[in-house]
C-alpha cells in the first residue's frame, strides 16, 4: 500500500479550514452576550477563550479548537493541532491544566494505526505543556480531524484580553508568519524540505514561554495568530479595544523560504489567505512601497502561530517589535 497523503483528504489545511471570518463575525453577532456576570470573557470580541469566575481567586479557561490535516505525517499533525489549542489558554495568560481529544476519522479507510500516531503526537505535545489528556470524543468522519478540547485556569484580576489594547503601546509577534504558504505547498508537492522542516518547527512550538514573558512585561492585550492571519488577528484586537494600529511590513518575521515561494509564477496561497485579505482590505491600508508578497504574508491563514502581544515601550515584551497601537477609527490598520 502505498502511504496515504492526509492533506489530500482535506478540502483545506489546518486553520485554513475556518469558516470566513466575515461570514462568522455576522453569525456571531446574532447571538446576545452572556448576562452571566461570572462570565469575564464571552463571545462578544471574539476572543482567544472563554473565562469564567469561580471565585475571587479563580477563573477558568475553556476552549476548542481542531483542524484537517496541515501536514502529511501523522505524528506531525498531532503535534501540531495540540499546540496550537493550547496556544488559546496562553493567549489569555492563563495556564492549561487538562485536555481531551477531538477527532474525526474513518477507521474503515484510514484504519487505527495512522490515528494512533496522531494521538501520540498530540499527547507528546501535551506532555510537554505538563498537560494530561484524560479523555476525548471520536466521529467517523471520511474527513480526517484532529485537535483538543482544553481546561485552564487564571486568577480573574490576570485575565489578558483582546480588547484592552492600548494606545502608545508597541506591538510584538513571537513567531514567524507563513505556515498557511508552506502548508499548502507541502500539499502541492511543491514545498522544498528546508520550508518544511522550518514550518512544522514553528508550528509545534508551544507558546508558554512566549505568555509568560508577555505577562511579566505587563501587556495590556493578547492574542494569538492563526486562521484569520496576522492583520485579521490584529483587526479583531483592534476592534474590541477601540483602537487603530501602525505595521511596519518589513518588520514581520517570516517562515524561512516562504516569501520565494510568494515571489515565484505560481504563488502557494491557500483560499482561507485570499479571503484573509479581501477582509482585511476593508479596514487595512498599504503604502505603495509594500511588496505583494508581504500583503499575503501578512494575511497568511497561520496555524498554531505566535502571540501577537500589545505591551508598553521598553518593558521587554517577547518577539519581535512590528509595529504599535494608536488612537484613531476602531479596527483601522496603517501598512508601511
Amino acid at each position: 500500500m502505498p502511504p496515504i497523503k492526509l492533506t489530500a483528504l482535506s478540502h483545506g489545511a489546518g486553520c485554513a479550514c475556518k469558516l470566513p471570518a466575515a461570514e462568522l463575525q455576522a453569525l456571531l453577532g446574532r447571538l446576545p452576550p452572556s448576562a452571566n456576570a461570572r462570565v469575564l470573557v464571552g463571545n462578544d470580541t471574539a476572543d482567544d477563550a472563554a473565562v469564567y469566575e469561580v471565585s475571587d481567586e479563580l477563573a477558568i479557561v475553556s476552549t476548542a479548537d481542531f483542524f484537517t490535516p496541515i501536514v502529511d505525517d501523522a505524528y506531525d499533525f498531532g503535534r501540531i493541532a495540540a499546540a496550537n489549542a493550547l496556544s488559546d489558554v496562553y493567549a489569555m495568560g492563563g495556564r492549561p491544566l487538562m485536555a481531551i481529544n477531538l477527532v474525526a476519522w474513518s477507521l474503515e479507510e484510514l484504519g487505527g494505526e495512522l490515528l494512533g500516531e496522531v494521538l501520540r503526537g498530540g499527547a507528546e505535545a501535551a506532555e510537554r505543556a505538563g498537560v494530561p489528556i484524560t479523555g476525548g470524543h471520536s466521529i467517523d468522519d471520511r474527513e480526517p480531524k484532529y485537535g483538543l478540547a482544553v481546561t485552564g485556569t487564571v486568577h480573574p484580576e490576570r485575565v489578558v484580553r483582546n480588547s484592552t489594547a492600548r494606545a502608545g503601546h508597541e506591538l510584538f509577534l513571537t513567531k514567524p508568519v507563513g505556515g498557511g504558504v508552506a502548508s499548502t505547498a507541502m500539499k502541492r508537492g511543491s514545498a522544498p524540505e528546508q520550508v518544511s522542516r522550518a514550518a512544522i518547527e514553528t508550528m509545534t512550538t508551544l507558546n508558554r514561554e512566549a505568555a509568560e514573558q508577555a505577562l511579566s512585561a505587563g501587556a495590556s492585550a493578547m492574542t494569538d495568530v492563526t486562521g484569520f492571519g496576522l492583520l485579521g488577528h490584529l483587526r479583531e484586537l483592534t476592534s474590541a479595544s477601540g483602537v487603530a494600529a501602525e505595521v511596519d511590513a518589513a518588520a514581520v518575521p517570516a517562515i524561512d523560504g516562504v516569501l520565494d515561494l510568494l515571489r515565484g509564477a505560481e504563488p502557494p496561497i491557500a483560499g482561507g489567505t485570499r479571503r484573509n485579505r479581501a477582509w482585511i482590505e476593508e479596514v487595512a491600508r498599504f503604502e505603495g512601497t509594500v511588496p505583494e508578497e508581504r500583503r499575503w504574508l501578512l494575511c497568511d491563514a497561520m496555524t498554531s502561530g505566535g502571540l501577537l502581544v500589545a505591551a508598553p515601550p521598553g518593558s521587554g515584551a517577547p518577539g519581535t517589535r512590528i509595529g504599535q497601537i494608536v488612537s484613531g477609527e476602531p479596527g483601522r490598520i496603517e501598512v508601511g
